[in-house]
């Protein structure tokens, strides 16, 4: 996200600030990431674009992205073609606790910032890992989206990139 706490610029799908952050080292952080991970959890809108954007890329990221067991929640979609993708259907809330409850590894959510901030409010948010870009937007969607309480979190790392990014991993509590 820019300095400013938007993930995506003023039009949908307005990433290209994320490429002053990419390089080795947030490629070799990104895979590490997806050996962890379980389940990659997505909203609608963020699971349209994921899908549509890395189905058609190539290569070490790609082919972890295309094969991690995925899971969208939704109430509009009427299927989710992306490979080893299944769909949530009904309350996104109740359909994530079950997914969290299932004997595995973490899931892990990337993007979906609406449907984060209903699993925060549920308390079934645990950690967040930012990736904090070096500028400043001015506009476009934020990652947080308004709280009735401030959420306190916890610092768990901070990990400087040589392109001036930092990624920030919290967990969420004090």
């Amino acid at each position: 996200m820019s300095l400013d706490g938007y993930f995506e610029g003023r039009k949908p799908w307005d990433l290209d600030f994320h490429e002053t952050v990419w390089g080795d080292e947030l490629e070799t952080f990104s895979l590490e990431q997806l050996e962890e991970i379980g389940t990659l959890l997505f909203g609608r809108r963020t699971y349209e674009g994921m899908a549509d954007y890395w189905s058609k890329e190539t290569g070490a990221v790609a082919e972890k992205m295309n094969a991690v067991e995925k899971a969208v929640a939704s109430h509009t979609l009427e299927a989710a073609d992306w490979n080893n993708t299944r769909l949530l259907k009904g309350d996104a809330v109740e359909t994530v606790k079950g997914l969290k409850a299932e004997n595995g590894k973490d899931v892990y959510a990337m993007g979906s910032a609406d449907l984060l901030s209903s699993l925060l409010k549920a308390g079934l948010v645990d950690e967040y890992r930012v990736c904090v870009a070096p500028g400043i937007l001015g506009g476009g969607t934020p990652l947080f989206k308004p709280q009735d309480d401030m959420v306190p979190l916890r610092l768990e790392s901070a990990r400087p990139l040589k392109s001036g990014g930092v990624i920030l991993t919290y967990a969420v509590g004090g």
